[in-house]
C-alpha cells in the first residue's frame, strides 16, 4: 500500500523506458515507488488496445494515472483533453515529465485522493486500479466515477480474475450496464456506462 499513499518512501532512482503501443512510440520515465517501475504492464497496454478509441473524446480523466500512461498515450493518439490524477505526488512529478516528454497538449495533472480534488465531468474516465492499496481504494474509484461523468460517459477499467474481477462486475451491474470487452491471461477488460 506504501507505494501508492507514501509521497517520500524511497530514494529516486529515475529510469527511461521506452514501449510502442497502438502503432506509435512513448518514452516514459519511471521510478521507486510507483507502479509498474519496470515499463508499461501488460494489463494497461492490453486496456489501451482493447477500448473503442471512437469512445475516448473529449475531456478524458486517468484516475490513479501513476507515471500517466494511460492518459498520455490517449492524449497523443485521440487528441482528448485529459486530466491525470493521483495521490502519490512522486508519481505526478512523473507524469508532468512524461507528458512534455511525449509532447502532450491540453492536459492537466494534480494530486488527488480518489476523487477528493475532482471537481469536473468526463465523457470519459479510465483506470487501472490500485489493487494494493485495498478494496475500499478501489471500489470509491469505480463505484463513484458515476458521480463524475457526463449522462452518455463511459468507465474502462482493467482487472485481473484473480483480484475479484468477478465480484467487482457483479458489484458494477448495480450501478452501471456492464460489459466485459476483453479477456486475456487473466485480466478483464470493463466498459461500464452509467445507467440512466
Amino acid at each position: 500500500m506504501g507505494q501508492y499513499f507514501d509521497n517520500d518512501n524511497l530514494p529516486s532512482k529515475m529510469v527511461k523506458t521506452e514501449c510502442f503501443v497502438l502503432g506509435k512510440k512513448f518514452i516514459f520515465f519511471t521510478d521507486n515507488g510507483v507502479f509498474s517501475k519496470d515499463g508499461l504492464d501488460f494489463g494497461s497496454r492490453l486496456l489501451l488496445e482493447s477500448i473503442p478509441l471512437e469512445e475516448v473524446g473529449g475531456k478524458v480523466l486517468d484516475m490513479g494515472c501513476g507515471y500517466g500512461v494511460l492518459g498520455i498515450i490517449l492524449n497523443k493518439i485521440t487528441s482528448c483533453s485529459v486530466d491525470m490524477v493521483d495521490v502519490n505526488l512522486r508519481a505526478l512529478h512523473l507524469t508532468n515529465i512524461n507528458a512534455k516528454e511525449n509532447h502532450c497538449t491540453d492536459y492537466k495533472v494534480y494530486e488527488s485522493n480518489c476523487y477528493s480534488n475532482v471537481g469536473s465531468r468526463y465523457s470519459c474516465i479510465i483506470t487501472n486500479p490500485p489493487i494494493r492499496a485495498g478494496k475500499k481504494i478501489v471500489y470509491d474509484i469505480v463505484m463513484n466515477a458515476k458521480d463524475y461523468l457526463n449522462d452518455d460517459g463511459v468507465l474502462f477499467i482493467v482487472i485481473r480474475k484473480e483480484q475479484g474481477a468477478k465480484s467487482l462486475i457483479v458489484d458494477l451491474e448495480k450501478v452501471y450496464n456492464v460489459e466485459v470487452i476483453q479477456k486475456k491471461k487473466g485480466f478483464y477488460i470493463i466498459k461500464c456506462l452509467k445507467a440512466i
